[in-house]
């Protein structure tokens, strides 16, 4: 039996979401040390030098960058495919998934989440409400306009599940942990793509082991994680005192 796959990062990122998801469609198993960038220590360095998560390990290949680990995966294992075989559909699908990795993540993440909680709660730096207000007011509504013209009534972007439904769903999953909600009477098609994503069994595994992490400081996740049977490492790359760095990936 070949050995699992190796993930470096947390649960409650969009990008690892991204990667595990993929990972269950497929069938794959993993072994995780679910940190945060911002405690990963030196070695965590060596591996990711821009300190970004996910870091996939496989063997000797280590590989960073959530899209680059997904289009690996689908390389290495074509089935399910996640990516359309039309060409056209297959470009679009990697548009979809890079405004989503790029754009959304700039507003539902940054503006946001980084905002409301990693700011206030790892840091313990204040919110700066005027990027928060100007994110709701503006830069959200704008970006949910697009998705509008881009999502369908019903089912999947492409008909089959593809990366391009996984990567939107997953910035809108982390947004909810700061109760953001899409509007369902002024964007009726993104609220309900996002919520027939998000009841994908590989979006509730997920969630189950996100959910046990999301209020706790993160000294403590690692052993909530334990407990409710995630695949983890023997060892971390976590330090005890957070330092800023370049997260996005």
């Amino acid at each position: 039996m070949s050995q699992p796959y190796t993930i470096i990062g947390n649960y409650i990122s969009p990008y690892v979401r991204k990667v595990l998801v993929c990972m269950d469609l497929k069938g794959l198993d993993y072994q995780i040390d679910p940190i945060t960038p911002f405690i990963g220590n030196d070695d965590f360095s060596r591996l990711s030098p821009l300190r970004r998560i996910p870091v996939l390990i496989d063997g000797e290949l280590v590989l960073n960058d959530s899209s680059v680990i997904c289009q690996y995966l689908e390389d290495k294992h074509p089935q399910p495919a996640l990516y359309p075989s039309d060409i056209a559909q297959r470009a679009k699908a990697r548009w979809l998934e890079e405004y989503a990795d790029t754009h959304l993540a700039d507003l539902l993440i940054w503006r946001l989440f980084y905002q409301l909680a990693v700011r206030r709660y790892v840091f313990q730096e204040p919110t700066d409400e005027t990027i928060v207000q100007h994110a709701r007011e503006v830069q959200i509504p704008a970006a949910l306009d697009y998705l509008e013209t881009q999502l369908p009534v019903d089912g999947f972007i492409f008909g089959e599940l593809s990366i391009a439904d996984i990567a939107i769903a997953c910035y809108f999953r982390t947004a909810s942990f700061v109760r953001y909600v899409v509007d369902a009477q002024r964007w009726t098609r993104t609220a309900a793509f996002v919520q027939r994503m998000l009841a994908l069994p590989s979006f509730q595994k997920l969630g189950r082991l996100e959910d046990s992490i999301l209020r706790l400081p993160l000294a403590q996740q690692r052993d909530a994680l334990a407990a409710a049977g995630a695949p983890l490492t023997r060892e971390t790359m976590a330090t005890h005192t957070p330092r800023h760095g370049l997260p996005r990936g």
